[in-house]
């Protein structure tokens, strides 16, 4: 924190602190020493509204939003104070309903960099894009080194998609999958002592043999999740659902072998998605920005991390790596995942 921040906090401090013993004199001045309140919580805990960061000058009247999706789609928290994690699903939902209020926003390049994730998230972006597709907002997608599974279920409704020859895309399915050690333990003398409601309360259970009725109330859950899966595609890519459904049997595809099945329209980087939006929708002029989380206020600062590390309070990796597994399932609760490299 530089010299103009803490004199800052200093200043903040005192007219809370001023607020607080004057409105015990006079109630008028409770409005005061609320708007004193809230500017210290700004410069401790950080104004946690988007900003506009322009990365490429133009007008400012016609503005291309530039969203990433780096890392697997799963609902770990909204990055907040400490947070380790690349993806951070709620601060992206909220870009993307920004850019619904947002008169200015003319165009998207969105960069994908994901094997996926959760079903619900992945429906959950999609949902965000239909409305931005309402808008009339061309929406391009450049696929970087990965966009499979769930990476390419938010992709699929993009006015157009780019993909170099390396990127890993397709994946096109829905995986659960989980671990049963009911054959071990009758080996060594364990037995299961499960006392449940229903015959299918347990579904999933690691500890007893699934039967027929378990096999076949999983499948079909995942099976209509693989449905609203090839119906996105097909609608997305303008395909016939039995075309979607020839290609999407869970395999990868390059970007060449995806552009020769119709997955993807070009071959390019992120800069050649770029200039085909200018060029295609008429924006040679506009300004490129990106969205970023307001002030982190000194608590999130560099100094408040270690401060909190120190206190034991910051997660450390390992344990951001258990959020994120948690929230995609795990061998007693698996979910249903749009995911490439299953869990």
């Amino acid at each position: 924190m530089n010299k103009r921040r803490w004199i800052a906090v200093v200043i903040a401090v005192g007219l809370f602190v001023f607020s607080a013993v004057s409105s015990r004199v006079a109630t008028h001045n409770e409005a005061e020493s609320q708007q004193a309140l809230a500017g210290l919580n700004a410069l401790l805990y950080g104004s946690n509204q988007l900003e506009k960061n322009v990365i490429e000058d133009g007008d400012a009247d016609k503005q291309i939003a530039k969203l990433t999706v780096d890392g697997t789609i799963a609902d770990t928290g909204s990055g907040g104070i400490f947070s380790t994690a690349t993806y951070s699903h709620q601060d992206f939902l909220a870009q993307l309903q920004e850019i619904q209020r947002d008169g200015n926003i003319k165009g998207i390049l969105l960069e994908v960099n994901s094997p996926g994730g959760g079903v619900y998230e992945s429906a959950e972006i999609a949902k965000e894009f239909a409305k931005i597709k309402e808008l009339k907002i061309p929406v391009y997608v450049s696929m970087k080194n990965m966009a499979a599974s769930g990476g390419y279920y938010i992709s699929a409704a993009a006015n157009k998609i780019f993909a170099t020859d390396e990127t890993v895309t397709g994946s096109i399915g829905v995986i659960m999958s989980g671990v049963n050690y009911s054959g071990l333990m009758e080996k060594l003398g364990i037995t299961d002592e499960t006392y449940k409601s229903g015959a299918l309360k347990d579904m999933g259970s690691t500890t007893r043999k699934p039967t027929q009725k378990d096999q076949e109330v999983l499948q079909t859950y995942v099976n209509n999740a693989y449905d609203r899966f090839v119906k996105v595609v097909a609608k997305g890519r303008g395909m016939s659902e039995a075309a979607v459904r020839k290609i999407a049997d869970g395999r990868i595809y390059d970007g060449a072998q995806a552009k020769a099945n119709g997955l993807v329209d070009e071959i390019g980087f992120p800069e050649d998605a770029l200039a085909a939006l200018k060029k295609d929708k008429k924006l040679t002029n506009a300004q490129v920005i990106e969205y970023s989380v307001g002030d982190t206020g000194f608590y999130s600062s560099w100094l408040g991390n270690k401060a909190a590390k120190l206190q034991g309070l910051a997660p450390s990796e390992d344990s951001t790596l258990v959020h994120l597994f948690a929230s995609l399932g795990n061998a007693q609760a698996p979910k249903p995942l749009y995911y490439y490299g299953g869990q």
